[in-house]
């Protein structure tokens, strides 16, 4: 299987074309294991790490069937649909599909909130072999009747434990019924839940399992590591790192939206080349922040986990973990972001007092030791000494400090943070 090729696929001739010019030659254990079943039209659940190849996994033989057989889409309708639960990774899977659907000539449209409707509507207006859609915004496009699903043969849900967690179950129930019984359905993730999985089984039939990593393994290229740190000490020691030759693009993952952009101000005081990214950010400056990284305009991304599923960026030297995550699966994901597609990568987790217990629960999941790295100024033996508390009890403490320290956030902002002419105003009776 490891010495399989992409030419040992039945894929057309437009797909190995397009395949040979992205210099690839031997697909990744999650396209070897997947694709043929794909192509068998077979449901399939796939569990993989982050960065092996999962899109390329259901793109490629979701292409072939469109070329192969080609069918007209009537206005408003679409022969497939890709649920994802990002901006940004839709934006990451329309990139894949233009780059191995380049000499096919398939329609692809692409619908995600954040921007106007208007273009999105017009391009349905056409039909859409491929529909790329956040969940919320395909909602608004069938209220709208601006889409139908009537006609979607192949249906895929993207980052599968995310897109079925609480906060989209109840939407992507409302776009399941709205399909046709007979169909394609597709899961891929890099995490699967038993709950998850359950619920997964329930909208697929007689699906095939692929397992190419055991569920919540890490990349195994990823050196981790976790270094103990007074919260009050974070700042600093990020700051120590990042003058390091060796930190050239790096992702730091924040807990908070106002997290990221208090690291964000820092950096940038300290003339580190910073942007941030979270759910209250424009999906333009989303993009713009994505595009600098990629080109080398900023050294650093400062992100929240709703980010952390759309960022595909090669080589990514560094993955800090500023906040630790109070959820294992997303402890895979950030540093998933790293060592992707086999090049090696170094992920460390900046530790406090009350995060000992969130790294005890990852510990657990991934089944390995994270190693303690003391070697730098602002290790804490205070830290590493104290007891561990209950993980219930470590989030309720986080939550407290969290909220104390951005109500004191918010308190300096509104001294210092005044528009010049208040501050003149100010001035003047002094004078």
């Amino acid at each position: 299987m490891t010495n399989k090729l992409f030419t040992d696929f039945p894929f057309v001739s437009e797909i190995q074309a397009a395949i040979k010019k992205t210099g690839y030659e031997k697909p990744t254990p999650i396209q070897v294991a997947a694709i043929p079943h794909l192509l068998e039209n077979k449901d399939l659940i796939g569990c993989a790490q982050t960065g092996t190849g999962k899109t390329a996994a259901f793109a490629l033989p979701l292409i072939q069937k469109l070329v192969t057989r080609k069918k007209t889409t009537p206005a408003k309708n679409a022969q497939s649909l890709i649920l994802t639960p990002t901006r940004e990774l839709a934006v990451q899977i329309h990139e894949n599909f233009k780059t191995y659907g380049q000499g096919a000539k398939i329609k692809i449209v692409l619908a995600y909130g954040g921007v106007s409707i208007g273009p999105q509507i017009r391009d349905l207006q056409l039909g859409a072999d491929v529909l790329i859609a956040t969940p919320g915004r395909l909602l608004d496009l069938m209220h709208q009747n601006k889409v139908t699903l009537k006609m979607v043969e192949t249906f895929i849900l993207d980052e599968a434990d995310r897109m079925l967690d609480m906060g989209f179950i109840h939407d992507i129930k409302k776009i399941i019924a709205e399909l046709p019984r007979s169909r394609q359905t597709i899961l891929f993730s890099a995490t699967l839940p038993k709950e998850i999985e359950s619920l997964a089984q329930s909208i697929l039939i007689n699906p095939v399992r692929v397992d190419v990593a055991p569920p919540a393994t890490t990349a195994e290229k990823v050196a981790q590591s976790v270094m103990y740190v007074e919260t009050s000490q974070k700042r600093d020691l990020l700051r120590h790192l990042l003058l390091k030759p060796e930190y050239k693009r790096v992702i730091v993952f924040t807990r908070t939206k106002h997290g990221a952009n208090r690291v964000s101000e820092v950096l940038t005081k300290n003339k580190v080349r910073s942007e941030a990214i979270h759910g209250n950010k424009s999906q333009n400056a989303r993009l713009r922040a994505l595009d600098n990284l990629k080109s080398g305009s900023i050294q650093v991304l400062i992100a929240t986990d709703v980010a952390a599923r759309g960022i595909d960026i090669d080589n990514i030297t560094h993955v800090i973990n500023y906040d630790v995550p109070n959820v294992a699966e997303n402890y895979v994901h950030r540093i998933g972001r790293t060592a992707r597609a086999g090049t090696a990568g170094i992920a460390i987790s900046f530790c406090d007092i009350e995060e000992k217990a969130f790294i005890q629960d990852i510990e657990k999941t991934i089944k390995l030791k994270i190693d303690i790295d003391r070697k730098h100024p602002y290790h804490s033996v205070k830290v590493e000494q104290a007891q561990v508390l209950s993980k219930g009890k470590a989030k309720a403490q986080l939550e407290q400090n969290s909220q104390q320290r951005q109500n004191k956030y918010k308190r300096l902002r509104k001294v210092f943070g005044g528009s010049k002419k208040g501050v003149q105003s100010q001035q003047r009776p002094r004078r």
